[in-house]
């Protein structure tokens, strides 16, 4: 028997990985950390779903995964990978 959602963990490392790429200047960090988020974002939502038909299992790297994907969008509107 499975233990984890795979769907949630995708989500939780791409959103910790566009995080960490947000901040490089020149919209490198836009265009890399933007897909990225909208990725994981998408993700995300897929495994919350599939959690709710697994008994609640892979919902905690979901939820953080969509808390990284919002850190990313707040990052970017404050100019993160967009100026110097």
């Amino acid at each position: 028997m499975k233990r984890s959602n795979p769907w949630s963990w995708w989500a939780f490392w791409i959103g910790l990985l566009g995080l960490v790429l947000m901040p490089i200047p020149l919209f490198v960090g836009l265009i890399l950390g933007g897909g990225l988020a909208a990725i994981a974002a998408i993700l995300a939502v897929i495994g919350l779903f599939k959690s709710r038909h697994a008994g609640g299992r892979g919902i905690a790297p979901a939820v953080v995964a969509i808390v990284f994907v919002l850190l990313t969008y707040g990052g970017i509107s404050i100019g993160g990978g967009v100026i110097w």
